[in-house]
């Protein structure tokens, strides 16, 4: 059965069921402070942006969020190395200036974990092309974080975002279903997110030791975690990959 799909706009009773669905996030990528100060507003703000879906017993299973904002004004016009990061960072600069907006960005499509290997994600995705395109908009953009590049946290991100497989469609899963559904690679952004925290954070996020010096890898990482025992803190900058969706 088709789940149903609506936006918190049309069905603001829904809100503390779809900003409370379960997620499978690894816990220190929700703590970007960029994110953790932007994203509970676009539920808020901008509903006609964020998707849910409905199985057949009117539980939310899957929900994806989107921001409108303007690429094409002044100083802007490519798309940013700072990606999820500075895309919100403007959507929201431009919504309280009034700025029109000409393009919309995903910022994430999550499936409750007893619901994946539906195909949801690919349903959620297909839901927000056809919102931006009913509100009058000819592209989405998409600052993708491959789905399979944890498992090679030391592989350029370069490298990994271009591998193909035979028939020519991404090798990472994440990545092929955009382009299944229509999206081209535009760029790397090499710092889409931040976190950095003291090094108690990252051990109760991890349960690692965190007390050694230089990279570390952790499970759900990109690529590894910069440690530093002696200034009691540790980074991590996550890569993301930007698609492109003509509607």
């Amino acid at each position: 059965m088709q789940p149903k799909i609506s936006t918190l706009a049309d069905r603001p009773d829904m809100l503390e069921r779809v900003v409370g669905m379960a997620d499978s996030w690894p816990e220190f990528v929700i703590q970007d402070l960029v994110g953790a100060a932007h994203f509970p507003r676009i539920a808020a703000e901008l509903p006609e942006y964020v998707l849910f879906a409905e199985d057949e017993r009117g539980e939310v299973v899957a929900n994806g969020y989107s921001v409108p904002f303007a690429l094409g004004a002044e100083g802007r016009g490519e798309l940013p190395a700072r990606g999820w990061d500075t895309v919100l960072v403007w959507a929201f600069s431009d919504l309280r200036r009034g700025v029109r907006p000409d393009t919309v960005s995903a910022i994430s499509i999550s499936v409750a974990p007893h619901a994946q290997g539906r195909g949801l994600s690919a349903v959620m995705l297909s839901a927000m092309r056809d919102n931006a395109r009913a509100r009058g908009f000819r592209e989405v953009v998409a600052p993708v974080r491959p789905s399979a590049k944890h498992l090679e946290p030391h592989t350029p991100i370069e490298e990994y975002a271009h591998r193909v497989r035979p028939d020519g469609l991404p090798e990472d899963p994440w990545l092929r279903v955009h382009a299944r559904a229509g999206a081209t690679i535009d760029s790397v952004a090499p710092a889409s997110m931040t976190v950095s925290a003291a090094l108690a954070h990252w051990r109760r996020w991890t349960g690692l030791p965190f007390d050694t010096e230089g990279d570390i890898e952790v499970p759900g990482a990109l690529v590894p975690v910069r440690c530093e025992p002696a200034r009691g803190y540790a980074v991590y900058v996550e890569p993301n990959v930007w698609m492109r969706h003509p509607l």
